[in-house]
């Protein structure tokens, strides 16, 4: 099998200044013609620091794809690490030092001294045309590895490998692919999802299964690889139905699908309709649900009451009630859920109380401490939650958590 590393040069991006997008896309546009990415490294504007990665990058895979440091400025090192790699010397290209320069002309720009270096590339190498700027790429072999640089330029560098390099790399992946399939779950952690599954995680095994956790969240990747696409689709396929077997409820989608969407499916398939009342989430319930284009054929209205009063104003919640339970307790949470339906003339209704934190909590009522109550034809249901994190994951991991009781409801 084909694999791929990919090496991140620039001080800027170890020191966090810039973000480093070019390494994702390459990862995800790499695993879609069938080559897994096995490794990355992010080195700084150092020649040597360089030609490391590059050797670390070669003994790892076939391919190894470089970003950044190509560029006209001192701290652009690439091209020089390129020679030294290849145990070459740099070349002036007259070809490229007229596209460098025709590209100022058509501006009306005079060509800087500087940028002329651009010009240079290391003997033997093929330079790829760069249409977005004046960095000219790199493509090189070297005993039997294919060495490519790209600019960092995320605009440049992505133009420059689906125009150049990804038509070679077809070629050069030898008929293998890859098809990933991903399911997603809530409502219980990896651990546990982990020992339902038992060895279907097993590394080394074909499709390989592994697991992301993001809010709440946990997303199973699987990645099957074959010789051919159908071959390779159906094993995703054959495991997938394997997972769903095995996790049951605990799977609410496939693919990129969001509780809210799953959510807003079944409301819409069932003619059903929605409204809630949040307090501690501050609108997030409401937003995953309207995130969703169409949701007006579901989602009626929603109440943002922070307050004790807005409580007693907008929901009809008696204020006895309120000071005898606390603002954060099932029974508000219930009451909340109530009002909102009867106020919305709604199929559903949800109501959320809680302590987002990071200060007003206590020993009886801690931070993370959650209500969320769903109202229907069918009786109040509420649910205690004792959520850990900071203040924003408590408030999505609520709203998530309201999203995936109504779900099984639904």
């Amino acid at each position: 099998m084909r694999k791929a590393s990919i090496v991140s040069v620039g001080n800027e991006v170890l020191s966090g200044q810039t973000v480093d997008s070019n390494a994702g896309y390459l990862s995800r546009r790499l695993l879609s013609i069938g080559i897994p990415v096995v490794s990355s490294y992010t080195v700084g504007d150092d020649i040597d620091l360089i030609v490391r990665a590059l050797n670390l990058a070669g003994g790892d895979a076939e391919l190894i794809l470089v970003t950044g440091g190509l560029g006209p400025t001192d701290d652009d090192l690439t091209r020089q690490a390129f020679a030294k790699l290849l145990g070459v010397e740099l070349e002036m290209q007259s070809e490229l030092l007229q596209k460098i320069q025709d590209f100022f002309g058509r501006r009306g720009l005079q060509m800087p001294e500087k940028a002329k270096v651009q010009a240079y590339i290391p003997a033997g190498t093929r330079a790829l045309a760069n249409n977005l700027g004046t960095a000219p790429g790199i493509m090189a072999r070297k005993e039997g590895k294919l060495y490519v640089g790209m600019p960092g330029v995320p605009s440049e560098m992505e133009q420059m490998f689906e125009g150049s390099v990804l038509p070679e790399l077809k070629q050069f992946a030898g008929g293998q692919m890859i098809v990933v399939r991903k399911l997603k779950c809530f409502g219980v952690g990896e651990s546990i999802i982990a020992e339902l599954v038992g060895t279907v995680m097993k590394r080394g095994r074909n499709p390989l299964i592994n697991c992301t956790a993001c809010r709440g969240v946990v997303t199973l990747h699987i990645i099957a690889t074959a010789k051919g696409e159908g071959e390779a689709r159906e094993m995703a396929e054959e495991d997938e139905e394997l997972l769903m077997g095995l996790l049951g409820e605990v799977v609410y989608g496939r693919g990129e699908q969001t509780l809210g969407e799953v959510v807003g499916e079944k409301l819409a398939q069932q003619k059903k309709t929605i409204a809630v009342a949040e307090s501690c989430t501050g609108g997030w319930l409401a937003k995953l649900l309207t995130d969703v284009p169409g949701a007006s054929r579901y989602f009626t209205r929603g109440w943002v009451t922070y307050s004790d009063n807005a409580k007693t104003e907008e929901l009809g919640i008696p204020a006895d009630l309120i000071e005898e339970y606390g603002a954060v307790s099932e029974q508000v949470a219930k009451a909340m859920a109530q009002g909102a339906r009867e106020n919305a003339g709604t199929d559903f209704a949800i109501g959320i109380t809680g302590i987002a934190g990071p200060t007003g909590g206590g020993e009886q009522k801690p931070v993370g401490l959650v209500y969320v109550s769903i109202d229907s034809d069918n009786g109040c249901e509420t649910k205690r939650l004792v959520i850990s994190g900071d203040r924003e994951f408590i408030r999505v991991q609520a709203a998530q958590t309201a999203l995936n009781m109504l779900r099984s409801q639904l």
